[in-house]
């Protein structure tokens, strides 16, 4: 006679087939249904250091803080200098922008893991959360290349630079930036609302992407895989390629300057940018490789790298630029030094 923990099992097993059933093609389920075997999903900190959680929350921490302080200083400065207020610090402030977001939506989800081993989330919760860190990652993948553009004009056409990028045109990038990542990003939670979950609920990493949701899904996923690569490729493969033309493009002019000093001059105004750059798209171009052509590694190794790309960029970008531009160094220091305005001394004349 069985005991009830076979019941018990017996009946579990008979509720995934029938979810899984219930899935197959053509047949359309909210994520919130009653054939749902699960109503959360649960987030993963870093696979195998359960156990000092709360020391890897300190760096983490810091870096949270370090990319709000380095973000938000870059931005208020920006605004605050007339100065500035051309079209290369315009994009700057796009990207700390950008930064500010991915982190909001990555550190303390991150850090509750950590601190709390909060791990559940809704599925509206993480769908909103996937939504909010793919537009910003598009956003800043289209950002550094409006600013590879930025370098391209300063660099090719110095005489036309004010010329080509006036306010209007930047108006007009910002805006296209905007409807270009909210064009393919809306599409991707309304998509997924239309699977359910039943093979496991427990996602990879400790934020919710999309590719690491419908891995977990049993209903048909030919559309939303088709739809996610269709997204990759045409916000950052394209930006990716289009950013390594400007750059073709870049050195043909640099190549073609006389002086050795005035080609390092002309290099030098892209270091901060190539930086970006290469913080931004070298881990995700590594991650990729390592899922498609790599040998199998440790699940730590993926996450780690996964965190690189999303976690890196907005802790470095601020530095990179406070380090590297002049202009940046002297503003911020004469913002965090200036003294409260002397009250005027009134003199009587007698």
């Amino acid at each position: 006679m069985p005991n009830k923990e076979t019941i018990h099992v017996q009946v579990v097993v008979n509720k995934v087939d029938q979810n899984e059933k219930a899935c197959s093609p053509g047949i359309l389920l909210p994520v919130n249904g009653t054939n749902s075997a699960f109503s959360t999903f649960l987030v993963t900190g870093l696979p195998g250091l359960e156990s000092v959680h709360i020391w890897i929350s300190i760096p983490f921490c810091a870096m949270f803080l370090i990319t709000l302080t380095g973000n938000v200083s870059i931005m208020t400065i920006i605004w605050q200098e007339e100065t500035l207020h051309v079209p290369m610090y315009t994009f700057l402030a796009m990207l700390a922008f950008s930064d500010l977001g991915l982190s909001f939506f990555t550190f303390p989800t991150m850090l509750r893991i950590f601190w709390m081993d909060a791990r559940e989330l809704t599925f509206s919760a993480c769908f909103t959360q996937m939504f909010f860190i793919h537009t910003f990652q598009d956003f800043e993948s289209a950002i550094i290349l409006a600013m590879a553009f930025d370098r391209y004009v300063a660099i090719s056409h110095p005489l036309h630079y004010s010329s080509t990028l006036t306010n209007s045109v930047i108006a007009k990038i910002g805006l296209a930036i905007v409807v270009r990542t909210l064009s393919v990003q809306v599409p991707l939670p309304l998509l997924l609302r239309r699977l359910c979950f039943c093979h496991s609920n427990i996602l990879s990493h400790s934020y919710c992407l999309h590719p690491d949701i419908i891995k977990l899904s049993c209903s048909d996923t030919r559309i939303n895989s088709i739809f996610g690569l269709f997204v990759v490729l045409s916000t950052m493969g394209l930006d990716f390629l289009l950013i390594l033309l400007s750059y073709v493009l870049i050195l043909n002019t640099v190549l073609r300057i006389a002086s050795h000093s005035g080609r390092l001059k002309a290099l030098n105004t892209c270091i901060s940018h190539l930086c970006a750059m290469i913080l931004f798209f070298t881990p995700m171009i590594c991650l990729s490789m390592l899922h498609r052509f790599g040998p199998r590694l440790p699940s730590h190794i993926y996450v780690t790298m996964a965190n690189m790309h999303f976690l890196i960029p907005p802790v470095m970008n601020p530095i990179v630029y406070v380090v590297k531009t002049k202009q940046m160094q002297d503003k911020i220091l004469k913002f965090f030094t200036k003294k409260p305005s002397e009250k005027p001394k009134v003199t009587f004349i007698t």
